[in-house]
């Protein structure tokens, strides 16, 4: 593990000052990002990043399943690295490719598997129950 040659440093009492719409930064996996430019053109919108300005959004960021395009666009927007980070040889050596795609692909992915039986109660029983109040309310 070893540190960003040529990277500024920034600590996190640094990055929590860059929490506006106007001046909007954050960290991902240790690297330090300004993504004011990037608000208006996130696929979820802006409100989403400026839930996570002046934090460190690892987590989040991991949670939703981003496209390797999108991890391509952290490099983009860096500014510095994170104090005290430490980045393996492959976090070292990356660096951004501009995508031939005009827009950012994006999707979800859900950690929680429900059983076909739930899927089929929460399609059915509102069925069920409109069934019978239209059936009450009319007969």
């Amino acid at each position: 593990m070893c540190k960003m040659a040529g990277q500024k440093t920034f600590t996190l009492s640094q990055v929590a000052q860059h929490r506006s719409k106007k001046d909007c930064w954050f960290v991902i996996n240790g690297r330090v990002l300004d993504v004011t430019k990037f608000l208006d053109e996130h696929p979820a919108g802006g409100e989403v990043l400026l839930e996570v300005a002046g934090k460190d959004a690892t987590r989040e960021f991991s949670n939703i399943g981003h496209s390797k395009e999108a991890q391509n666009l952290l490099l983009k927007y860096q500014v510095g690295v994170l104090q005290g980070h430490a980045f393996n040889e492959a976090d070292k050596s990356a660096s951004f490719v501009e995508s031939k795609h005009k827009e950012m692909s994006a999707f979800v992915i859900k950690d929680d598997k429900m059983p076909t039986y739930q899927a089929f109660l929460e399609f059915v029983l509102p069925l069920v129950f409109t069934g019978f109040y239209f059936g009450y309310r009319y007969l």
